[in-house]
């Protein structure tokens, strides 16, 4: 099957820095709103048939366009949820942001034994994670698409996909509405076919002066 992984649009929580990770989540920014029609533009012509989203609000708007245009309503599946900032959550300090990234560096990385303070360790997200996308594949969709979060998504491709270069692009930049394409099946594994850094409708549509923790370069950071 083919499915999409996009990340949901701008947030207020996206512009002032904050690790936003727990239910509801903050809503989308105009600029995020114009993320998300510009998304649906660009993905309503590839033939897909399933529309999964996670429950935190941001990605529930994200893709009200896109359902809007293919006449899908959106399954909730509570494993895309954004990997948990436990005791982070909320927190703009530099100390709390690189405990967290830096803890998804080292998932990334394949080094799941660490747990997020306050929060679950690489193992659990990856089986939650995989759990939704069994969900989805198991629905018989041959082409789908999920939103869900920065780093949620770059740690459950960067552990998935068999290419050798998955883990360098995940320590990437991740904008909001970036996307990635894959091809296979949870049994068979993953293949990555396209790989958006920047939003999908353009690169117009990013912000760079907001603080985005959960999309930001990953490269520089080192788990203390």
């Amino acid at each position: 099957m083919r499915l999409f992984l996009l990340r949901h649009g701008q947030t207020h929580g996206n512009t002032i820095g904050a690790l936003d990770t727990a239910y509801p989540g903050a809503d989308l920014t105009e600029l995020g709103v114009r993320q998300a029609e510009a998304a649906a533009l660009a993905l309503g012509d590839h033939g897909i048939a399933g529309l999964y989203v996670s429950p935190l609000v941001r990605t529930g708007q994200t893709a009200a366009p896109l359902a809007a245009k293919l006449g899908i309503e959106p399954v909730t599946l509570d494993g895309l949820q954004e990997i948990q900032a436990g005791a982070y959550e909320m927190a703009t300090d530099e100390d709390s942001i690189l405990g967290y990234v830096g803890t998804v560096a080292d998932w990334i990385e394949g080094r799941l034994d660490p747990r997020m303070k306050g929060s679950e360790t690489g193992h659990e997200f990856l089986a939650r994670y995989d759990d939704a996308v069994a969900s989805i594949a198991a629905e018989g969709h041959h082409i789908a698409l999920l939103v869900s979060h920065g780093a949620a998504i770059r740690t459950w491709v960067a552990n998935r996909v068999t290419d050798s270069g998955s883990h360098e692009m995940a320590t990437e930049g991740f904008g909001n509405t970036a996307c990635i394409e894959l091809e296979g099946s949870p049994a068979d594994g993953w293949k990555v076919i396209e790989w958006h850094t920047e939003p999908i409708g353009g690169a117009y549509l990013e912000d760079e002066s907001a603080p985005d923790p959960t999309g930001s370069d990953l490269d520089h950071t080192e788990n203390s």
